[in-house]
């Protein structure tokens, strides 16, 4: 039995404010495969501080350098993509070598992708020929709430959060409680790669705790 009963906030692996287990099946023998906490708005409004204080630091940081971390969370899996692979294939009850081939290598198909349309952004540029004087700059807009499904969960995490880290800004994740151990080891990926604490956050729970905590407009507060 998996026992990942923590969230990931401000760089470190935490206990929830409030215990609330939640077991995870494996749709291809429906048994637990694993416990998870759920979160409460107590833990939501903890990732969301620890986001808001990153915000600064990691918006100023350089291009360049947002481009080399994000690099290093591709190279963590690498490192690990067995575990990836195995982690899918058991949340979502798929196949392994599905979950190998298909499902884990959406992560590395998308991050390259992504790296390769960064090396292409103007941060500033003019507005165009008729005011060449007249600067457009972009800029991250702060913090984001990333909710993602069950399916196909490499996809959508990586779909999420590589743009919005490249971009300067700061994430709370919450993945689908159906599906959380893929994403969990994400978080372990974006620690070891060195993203700075409070950059990337998650916190697992459902649409009716962690859920209604994660939209922008929550995130603005």
């Amino acid at each position: 039995m998996i026992t990942k009963r923590e969230f990931y906030i401000d760089g470190t692996w935490v206990a929830p404010l409030v215990a609330k287990d939640c077991p995870v099946i494996d749709p291809s023998t429906e048994e637990v495969c694993a416990v998870i906490s759920l979160g409460s708005e107590a833990d939501t409004d903890a990732a969301v501080a620890a986001a808001k204080a990153a915000f600064p630091g990691w918006a100023a940081t350089p291009p360049a350098e947002r481009r080399r971390l994000v690099e290093g969370i591709l190279e963590q899996y690498t490192l690990r993509k067995a575990e990836m692979a195995q982690a899918i294939s058991i949340e979502m009850g798929a196949p392994i070598d599905m979950a190998r081939d298909d499902q884990a290598e959406c992560l590395p198909w998308h991050l390259k992708n992504f790296l390769k349309a960064f090396d292409h952004m103007e941060w500033i540029r003019p507005l165009g020929p008729h005011a060449p004087g007249t600067m457009i700059a972009l800029e991250p807009i702060g913090v984001v709430g990333l909710i993602t499904p069950w399916n196909w969960p490499m996809n959508q995490v990586t779909l999420k959060v590589i743009p919005a880290l490249l971009a300067g800004c700061t994430c709370v994740l919450k993945p689908s409680e159906e599906a959380p151990l893929s994403s969990m080891l994400f978080a372990e990926f974006c620690h070891d790669a060195g993203i700075p604490a409070g950059v990337f956050n998650l916190v697992n729970g459902d649409g009716a705790g962690v859920g209604r905590g994660c939209p922008a407009t929550r995130m603005s507060r």
